[in-house]
């Protein structure tokens, strides 16, 4: 019975439905549109929200679970593997680029795993915390893609921002800092298992 109890506090329920806008962000993404990318950008961005507000709520709360501990990484990297993974095929972003955050990502995962196994923690760096910041500015920019017009489409030079630059601009320093917090990480762990 505890398992279901867990299941259904509100920090765990935003977790979920961080999960459950997975599909129709990819559902969004086949359509290569000015439209569709405007909802998809709204979809991410709401559901990266959620992401800070159930781990805000579990700790206010005292309601952190195990449940929650493990849906709450996975969650967050389905919304944005598949986001970076859907839009390589528009041109949005290098494949290569989404290999090495992929790999970060499951390397990362993998010793942790590890550590936890062995009961160790590993304290996260402040250096995540900045690239995930970075990622999700540069993923909503890279969504929406086209350009804005300010003041109610009124086309003026002077108001128009290309949403794909300013994404791109944002999605490499997201970048550096995903190899750099990786290999902070990497260091941290060969040095805890040495001892």
């Amino acid at each position: 019975m505890k398992p279901s109890l867990d299941l259904l506090n509100l920090p765990n329920m935003l977790t979920l439905a961080r999960v459950g806008a997975v599909p129709l962000l990819v559902v969004l993404l086949l359509f290569d549109r000015p439209s569709t990318s405007f909802w998809a950008a709204m979809v991410f961005a709401l559901a990266s929200l959620t992401d800070w507000l159930d781990g805000y709520l579990a700790r206010k709360w005292n309601i952190v679970t195990v449940l929650g501990k493990f849906l709450d990484p996975l969650a967050d990297k389905l919304l944005v593997m598949a986001a970076l993974i859907m839009m390589i095929p528009m041109g949005r972003v290098p494949a290569w680029a989404v290999f090495i955050i992929l790999a970060r990502e499951i390397i990362i995962t993998g010793l942790r795993s590890i550590a936890a196994a062995d009961g160790v923690v590993i304290a996260a760096s402040p250096l995540g915390k900045y690239k995930t910041v970075f990622q999700m500015v540069a993923i909503i920019a890279l969504l929406l893609h086209y350009d804005i017009y300010w003041f109610f489409g009124v086309e003026w030079s002077l108001l128009q921002v290309n949403m794909h630059n300013v994404g791109i601009f944002f999605f490499i320093i997201a970048l550096v800092l995903t190899v750099w917090s990786g290999v902070d990480y990497l260091l941290k762990f060969f040095k805890v298992i040495a001892r």
